[in-house]
């Protein structure tokens, strides 16, 4: 009688080329980080329509635009553990679900109470999303294109929130305002049925979760493999104790890692989420015109995507979390210097470029480095409490960017404020450490350990 095939699934991906379906899964995923990252900017797009139509204060619009960022804070926190416990795939879906129903449902809304409450329960979904791309494409990339494969990704949101406004102003200057949710909406859910017929579990995922094999077989197989329902699939992690998916991220070993990463996702967001809503006022006070204001305004933007790609290329081939520290480092230097000097609009937009390619950048990085750090058993956990707990940078941002600007005297003094966070998320994220992970073999069912021990002594 033969003895079973052992594979190592993390193994077998990092030792492959990055195949065709590989690709599609990256490209899936993009998109529907695309599409979150228009649903998240739509509100700043539409709110001078809103307003208009309304007849509300800005003081009333503030509510709408903050109830969608509670709950991508709440909606990340709560899709980590039940994406780890119910797969990726399914939690995604649903969560595409969520956003582009309530996106549409936003269009109806009749008063700007039953509009925030509706941008909550986007907001949900938005949150969820982002994590569960993030895991999904860490889980099916190897681990030597892995920084380069998630910051290409991740762009996705930089692109979808930048070519949304052209989008908004297009249906705007033809349709109302309720235009734009309307295509935040309707265009995720027609993307839906390709997402549940091409989008594949994470089969790392499968493993332990103890999937039947066969499942696993015939996804691992749309990456070329040969596999039956006969083979035994493994994963190099140690068996984890049956705690709280939440309550892992601070045992065994975890602690340290856990709230480094928080800090370092808190305070990168801290800083863009300043910048991107105060960004506009700073420059107007220091005699910009509003078109200039708008303009370098969009450039701090712009150089997200191309500032993720070259962190995620040089972590593919350096020490990972020294390029990240060093790209906050950088972003902070250029903030120091802005506060420092006063420069032209010609070199005060170079500087803002290059901010948004460090900070934002290293941010882009922290998603490909943070599902690393975390076994697949607790990964979506860690890495949806990371964004979670980062919102929370995002939330204070908005409150206490107008508190800042009263505090510090002139307008380029906020530059060296913003500066210290900058820093702050560098050394944070320098003070983080890595686990090794001991083999363990998991997927494997009683009748198996006589055979799978016999295979083993034969290798």
């Amino acid at each position: 009688m033969s003895q079973p095939e052992v594979i190592d699934v993390k193994a077998w991906i990092d030792a492959r080329p990055v195949s065709r379906f590989q690709w599609s899964v990256l490209l899936l995923c993009f998109v529907i980080i695309m599409l979150d990252g228009y649903d998240a900017a739509v509100m700043g797009f539409i709110a001078p329509a809103l307003i208009e139509d309304w007849g509300i204060s800005r003081a009333q619009m503030g509510p709408i635009l903050g109830a969608a960022m509670f709950g991508v804070a709440l909606g990340a926190l709560i899709a980590g553990p039940l994406s780890d416990h119910f797969g990726r795939k399914k939690i995604l879906i649903f969560s595409v679900l969520v956003f582009a129903g309530f996106s549409l449902a936003g269009a109806m809304a009749r008063s700007p109470g039953e509009l925030a409450l509706l941008r909550f329960c986007t907001g949900l979904g938005l949150g969820a999303v982002m994590p569960n791309c993030v895991t999904l494409v860490s889980e099916y990339m190897p681990e030597r294109r892995r920084g380069l494969m998630i910051t290409l990704m991740y762009s996705g949101f930089n692109f979808g929130s930048g070519f949304g406004g052209f989008i908004a102003a297009y249906l705007l200057s033809h349709y109302s305002w309720h235009s734009a949710l309307v295509f935040g909406g309707a265009v995720p859910l027609l993307l839906l049925p390709v997402l549940m017929w091409k989008l594949p579990e994470s089969a790392m995922n499968m493993v332990v979760r103890k999937v039947p094999r066969g499942a696993i077989a015939d996804t691992l197989n749309r990456l070329g493999g040969t596999f039956t329902a006969n083979t035994v699939f493994t994963l190099q992690t140690p068996e984890i104790k049956k705690h709280g998916k939440v309550t892992q991220l601070f045992r065994d070993g975890y602690a340290r890692g856990t709230v480094a990463l928080w800090l370092t996702y808190f305070m990168g967001l801290f800083v863009i989420y300043l910048l991107n809503g105060w960004l506009p006022t700073i420059l107007r006070s220091g005699g910009f015109s509003l078109q200039q204001a708008a303009i370098i305004t969009g450039l701090f933007q712009l150089g997200g995507p191309l500032g993720g790609i070259i962190v995620g290329y040089l972590m593919d081939r350096m020490q990972a979390k020294a390029v990240i520290a060093a790209t906050y480092f950088l972003g902070c230097l250029c903030l120091f210097t802005q506060g420092m000097m006063d420069f032209g609009s010609v070199m005060l937009s170079v500087l803002i470029f290059i901010s948004g390619m460090c900070i934002n950048g290293a941010q882009n990085g922290l998603q490909a480095y943070s599902p690393a750090y975390y076994q697949t058993e607790i990964r979506a956990t860690g890495v949806s409490w990371m964004h979670g707990m980062g919102r929370i940078g995002a939330i204070l941002s908005s409150t206490l960017g107008g508190v800042i600007m009263l505090s510090v005297p002139g307008h380029s003094s906020i530059y060296l404020v913003l500066a210290l966070p900058a820093l702050l998320a560098g050394f944070c994220i320098l003070l983080h450490r890595m686990l090794k992970f001991n083999t363990r073999m998991t997927g494997i069912s009683p009748g198996d350990v006589t055979a799978l021990s016999q295979s083993l002594n034969n290798r």
